[in-house]
């Protein structure tokens, strides 16, 4: 058993992935912003954390990942502003990075996208730009880190139900991948070391997660 904090705890996939690790035996400590969500994360098995992470100092996150093996990144500013984008997908993630290295983590998965990168190739004036910009930068710190890091770069989320089943490619045939799927991906490697330093890419596919990613590495 282990413990996990996972980072935008009340998302989509971080609800799905604290379902699956729970449901494994893990403990999860779930952190977020507004406290309204606190009965949602409790419901899925995890420990609410009400935190919000754009406004938290890197010796505040380590408190908070402290006694922690794992931390997953799965929040985002939600298409609001460029300086909330930039504030929570860029800075938020880079403290958070500095802070499991200070609290001795060590394990750190990061939800990306599919393309990104500092190549993205996104225009600026394209209002996905911030989100490129934050990511490339958060993804690069990341790499750069003592950190035994995997990055997830899944394409289009979708609220479809989870098939099971995956393509690792960075350019898959499906353009999209449903969330459920994502969270499963995640739940995978965090118990796989053969993906550490490895960057994932994938989508919807024929392939069983675990059966994919494995033949990847």
């Amino acid at each position: 058993m282990s413990r996990v904090a996972i980072i935008g705890g009340h998302g989509k996939v971080a609800l799905h992935l604290t379902k699956i690790l729970t449901g494994q035996g893990h403990q999860v400590s779930s952190i977020f912003r507004n406290p309204d969500h606190s009965s949602d994360v409790e419901q899925a098995g995890a420990t609410p954390v009400v935190a919000d992470v754009s406004k938290l100092s890197v010796s505040d996150m380590a408190d908070v990942f402290r006694g922690h093996d794992a931390v997953v990144w799965s929040a985002g500013a939600g298409g609001s502003s460029a300086d909330a984008t930039y504030a929570v997908d860029g800075a938020a993630a880079i403290r958070s990075m500095d802070a499991a290295e200070v609290a001795s983590v060590g394990r750190y998965v990061m939800v990306s996208y599919l393309g990104a990168g500092k190549d993205h190739g996104v225009p600026e004036d394209n209002s996905f730009f911030p989100y490129a910009e934050a990511k490339a930068a958060a993804d690069e710190h990341l790499r750069n880190s003592k950190l035994a890091w995997t990055i997830l770069g899944p394409g289009a989320l979708t609220t479809d139900p989870g098939t099971g089943a995956i393509e690792v490619s960075d350019k898959p045939q499906q353009d999209s991948v449903p969330r459920e799927d994502v969270a499963l991906v995640a739940a995978v490697v965090l118990g796989n070391l053969g993906t550490v330093d490895k960057t994932i890419q994938f989508n919807s596919g024929e392939t069983p997660v675990a059966e994919a990613i494995e033949a990847a590495l």
